[in-house]
């Protein structure tokens, strides 16, 4: 047996207007409108090949924890993007605050409307 890839981060939401903005509004992402009927609303955003991103309109259990300024130095997940200074351009206009990576590579974190920080990477 071996992992053979990893198909969804999972993040979530207390204002989903908000976060579908910032996903779709900001990043570009398009709904996945085959996602089923479930106890609690969200939505599913096809990043690549069998790959999403999630998100749950559910209670945060660690709400109000101080998380640190550096996305990078947080729990992340970390993306690759085709256009790195055209997500910046995006970040910019929506005043989405960003840090760039420490480590030199081209690569920037920022967080959405909840706090989950996001790793972009350019390729």
């Amino acid at each position: 047996m071996k992992i053979t890839g990893i198909l969804h981060a999972t993040f979530l939401t207390s204002d989903l207007g908000l976060s579908r903005a910032f996903y779709e509004g900001v990043l570009g992402l398009k709904a996945d409108p085959r996602r089923p009927a479930m106890s609690y609303d969200g939505v599913w955003y096809d990043v690549a090949d069998k790959q999403q991103i999630h998100l749950m309109l559910l209670p945060d259990p660690e709400a109000g924890l101080q998380r640190p300024a550096h996305g990078g130095r947080d729990r992340h997940v970390a993306m690759a993007v085709s256009d790195l200074a055209k997500l910046v351009e995006r970040l910019d206009r929506a005043e989405v605050a960003y840090t760039l990576s420490s480590s030199g590579r081209r690569a920037l974190f920022c967080r959405d409307p909840d706090g989950n920080a996001l790793e972009f990477i350019g390729t």
